[in-house]
């Protein structure tokens, strides 16, 4: 998944799977966005920082059962559509008039029969294959916040986060540090076998 913005530049395409610390990871991609959004907002620098999907998936998920009578009210609405946009170029493009205003609805009429005929065609050749309507999307178990670690420390104190409290972050476990080792007991020196008194 991927957000456009008119504002931005298109990124570089990547070669490989960016590399970096894992600032947080989500199972929504919208809860990844908000995280560099709130980067973003106290004025972060967030320019090369990825949200990397883990083990994609591909979801259909099935809307509608199709029949001709949908088939040709979907292909009418899109046609109408078309009809409206050649006819409000028709009406700019000439003076209003009685005559120009029928060629409006005319064109939305016509733009409407012939995507109704094309619908129900369509669907009579797909019909065989696929009775079906449905939305296909790819999804991922997991998103990842990939940062360089250069500027881990500095989000995390954006975020107010710790390593080890950011949710879903692969942080080693804490192993508390003892305040004081215990002092290895000294060698004994070695006994010199002559030296011992003999019986």
């Amino acid at each position: 998944m991927s957000n456009f913005s008119g504002f931005s530049r298109r990124a570089p395409l990547q070669s490989s799977v960016p590399r970096g610390d894992v600032l947080a990871s989500f199972s929504s991609y919208t809860d990844a966005q908000e995280v560099i959004n709130k980067l973003a907002k106290a004025e972060f620098d967030v320019k090369g920082i990825a949200i990397v999907g883990r083990d994609l998936t591909t979801v259909e998920v099935v809307t509608a059962r199709l029949s001709y009578g949908r088939a040709a009210i979907a292909g009418a609405s899109t046609g109408a559509w078309l009809g409206l946009f050649f006819g409000l170029i028709s009406t700019i493009i000439s003076p209003i008039t009685a005559q120009q205003i029928g060629i409006f609805f005319a064109a939305i009429l016509t733009g409407a029969g012939i995507g109704m005929i094309f619908g129900v065609v369509n669907y009579s050749i797909t019909r065989k294959r696929r009775d079906y309507a449905a939305a296909s999307q790819l999804l991922a178990e997991r998103y990842d916040i990939i940062i360089s670690p250069d500027l881990t420390a500095k989000a995390h104190g954006v975020l107010g986060t710790s390593a080890a409290g950011m949710p879903g972050v692969h942080a080693a476990p804490h192993v508390p540090t003892p305040t004081g080792s215990p002092t290895a007991p000294e060698p004994e020196a070695p006994v010199d076998p002559d030296a011992q008194p003999k019986a």
